[in-house]
C-alpha cells in the first residue's frame, strides 16, 4: 500500500507531497480532515509504528488545551479517532514503511527509502 494521510490546509505536509513527488508515484493522498481517519486505518497506522503514541501530535492547539494529558495508548488512540488534529502529520505509508511527521530527519529517510 502506499498511501498518504495529510491536511491539504497545511502549507508544510503540501511542500512534503511536491517536495517527495508522492502524487507522481502513485500514492493515494486522504485528508483527514475531509475524510476522517477510521479505526481500521489507525490500527494498521499502530501495526507499523508500534504505538499510538508515536502517531500523537503534540503541537496541536487542542492539545494544550486538554485538562488531562494522555499518559496510555488506550488514551492517544480515542483521542486521534476523535479529532484529526492530533494525528501527527504526514503519514506516509509504503509497503510496511511508515514515516511519520514533519521533522527533517524523517523526510530524508522518506525521501531514501521512496527513491
Amino acid at each position: 500500500m502506499k498511501k498518504v494521510y495529510h491536511l491539504s490546509t497545511c502549507d508544510t505536509c503540501s511542500r512534503i507531497l511536491k517536495q517527495l513527488k508522492l502524487k507522481e508515484k502513485g500514492f493515494e493522498l486522504q485528508d483527514i480532515k475531509t475524510e476522517g481517519i477510521t479505526k481500521p486505518q489507525l490500527e494498521e497506522m499502530y501495526e507499523l509504528a508500534g504505538s499510538y503514541e508515536a502517531l500523537f501530535s503534540r503541537v496541536a492547539l487542542k492539545y494544550k488545551a486538554l485538562a488531562a494529558k494522555p499518559t496510555k495508548e488506550n488514551e492517544y488512540k480515542k483521542l486521534i479517532l476523535q479529532e484529526y488534529t492530533f494525528l501527527r502529520r504526514p503519514v506516509i505509508i509504503s509497503g510496511k514503511s511508515i514515516f511519520i511527521g514533519n521533522k527533517k530527519g524523517t523526510i530524508e529517510e522518506a525521501q531514501k527509502a521512496l527513491s
